[in-house]
């Protein structure tokens, strides 16, 4: 962002805060996320002028939480002690990968040694440092997943997101799988080799999944994704943020553009950047519940989702997962065994057959 006017930016952050906040001010302000993008390469000063917009807009909890994703490419030593001056109290960092080979092959920037560097400089700043990392990579076996993830755990403070590499249309791992130029992806049986082994390695380490590609220590998961599994309430402001917000007894879901040109000028001209807010139907209410709610190791109350989608679960399809070994459920909470989790989208789309 060097060539940016960030008091163009900032004037429109403000701006946006301010906005918000007068809707939402009784609330209690739980955390922060600094995401998308590249938001480690904001000044420092910037973050800290946010924060204290925030802080000024809603009553903050005892446990604030205020997170700043980094690419290990962005990284400068002072730069993260000015975040950590400005209020962020935990970092996340995207590091996809401990070796160069296939670092190249995500069409990520940085060398593994940036990534071990960055990780060396979070870890000196910040008392709670995540990072992410993926596997069942192309011509990846389960010997060097082990190894990389034993490196990793060694590393690891108290948080690790581990996604298992998808190829979904539409994307740039998508286009190139269509071409034929995504050779040597593990076959499945290999990926869910891989999955079993993350979990039992973690575990064994002290970092349980909580959810289905992040592990933790207890008392250390990400209390800002789980507002999003928790079907939470959460404000998205800048360019293509997302929120979902409840007003009156109505529950909204929120965009904004994805241009940042746009959403800039939008902000200026219009004195809003949000560009949609769309009612949610009970269905929708219902489904996006669930969508999100069976990620997490704890799963889902049977109860809420009647509240939401003004129906109740449909538990003939929910016995039949269970007595197949898919899903547990004990009174109102329904959540996936460990043998369901691997297959989460399908145990998901049986839960939902019926949903109207």
């Amino acid at each position: 962002m060097g060539a940016i006017d960030q008091d163009r930016w900032r004037a429109a952050y403000l701006n946006e805060i301010a906005r918000v906040a007068s809707e939402t001010s009784d609330r209690i302000l739980d955390t922060v996320f600094f995401g998308g993008g590249t938001p480690s390469l904001m000044n420092p000063d910037l973050v800290a002028d946010i924060l204290e917009k925030i802080r000024g807009g809603w009553r903050i909890s005892n446990s604030f939480e205020v997170t700043l994703e980094a690419n290990p490419t962005s990284v400068e030593s002072g730069r993260f002690q000015g975040y950590r001056d400005g209020g962020v109290n935990r970092v996340s960092m995207g590091i996809q990968a401990l070796n160069d080979p296939d670092l190249k092959a995500l069409g990520r920037l940085h060398t593994s040694k940036e990534a071990y560097r960055a990780f060396d400089v979070a870890r000196g700043v910040f008392d709670r440092v995540s990072f992410d990392l993926i596997y069942a990579r192309q011509n990846q076996t389960l010997a060097d997943w082990q190894d990389e993830l034993a490196k990793a755990i060694d590393m690891a403070v108290d948080h690790l997101s581990l996604y298992q590499l998808t190829i979904e249309p539409g994307t740039a791992f998508g286009d190139r799988h269509s071409r034929g130029g995504l050779l040597g992806l593990p076959p499945e049986d290999l990926a869910a080799d891989m999955y079993f082994a993350t979990q039992e390695i973690c575990e064994a380490a002290g970092l349980p999944a909580y959810e289905t590609s992040n592990h933790a220590r207890p008392g250390a998961e990400s209390r800002h994704n789980q507002v999003y599994w928790k079907y939470g309430d959460y404000l998205g402001i800048g360019p293509g943020a997302h929120g979902r917000l409840t007003l009156n007894g109505r529950r909204y879901a929120t965009e904004t553009e994805k241009a940042p040109s746009v959403w800039l000028g939008q902000v200026e001209g219009n004195g809003s950047g949000e560009s949609r807010r769309d009612i949610l139907s009970p269905h929708d209410m219902g489904t996006e519940y669930v969508l999100m709610g069976m990620r997490l190791v704890s799963g889902i109350s049977a109860d809420r989702f009647e509240r939401l989608a003004n129906q109740p679960v449909n538990y003939n399809k929910i016995n039949y997962l269970k007595d197949i070994g898919m899903l547990e459920v004990d009174g109102s909470n329904i959540r996936a065994t460990p043998m369901g989790r691997p297959v989460l989208n399908a145990v998901i789309s049986t839960m939902l057959e019926g949903v109207t």
